[in-house]
């Protein structure tokens, strides 16, 4: 296997860590702001989405350790709209996700032939992203429709 960089591969993992911890407070913020008949299954989604990102900035870091690293005490971009109709809010999430799934992807090119560790981190990740980027594309399409509100779902 090649040699890792690892002060880069460090780099990666705090950025996505920061971006993970944004999601916590985006999906955290969103879940507040939620109001009408709908409201109670989209606030459930929203909190899940919360404690999902927890659960990868928590990997992220743990990995930022695992490599002699310091994690990062950093937030990622907090985009704030005053927009708090849910497609809005999807519009938002959709943003996040793709900006989270590049993070990962970068990771990937970082690591592929140097960790088989990282690589099935990042791959797993990915995976994870692109679903979630599809789940959130299916909740702003209008019901039934099945063509993808964007091209650029996965």
């Amino acid at each position: 296997m090649a040699e890792m960089n690892t002060e880069r591969v460090l780099e990666i993992l705090n950025k996505i860590l920061e971006y993970e911890l944004a999601g916590v407070v985006r999906y955290t913020h969103y879940s507040l702001m939620v109001f009408g008949y709908n409201r109670i299954p989209i606030v459930s989604w929203l909190r899940s989405q919360a404690d999902e990102s927890l659960l990868h900035a928590n990997q992220a870091g743990e990995l930022v350790t695992h490599f002699g690293g310091h994690p990062s005490l950093g937030i990622g971009p907090l985009l704030e709209t005053e927009k708090h109709d849910i497609g809005d809010i999807m519009a938002e999430s959709l943003q996040h996700e793709r900006s989270t799934l590049n993070l990962y992807k970068e990771l990937l090119v970082e690591v592929e032939g140097k960790s088989v560790m990282l690589e099935e981190y990042a791959r797993t990740l990915i995976q994870e992203e692109e679903m979630h980027l599809g789940e959130v594309d299916k909740m702003m399409r209008k019901p039934g429709t099945t063509r993808a509100v964007r091209d650029d779902v996965v």
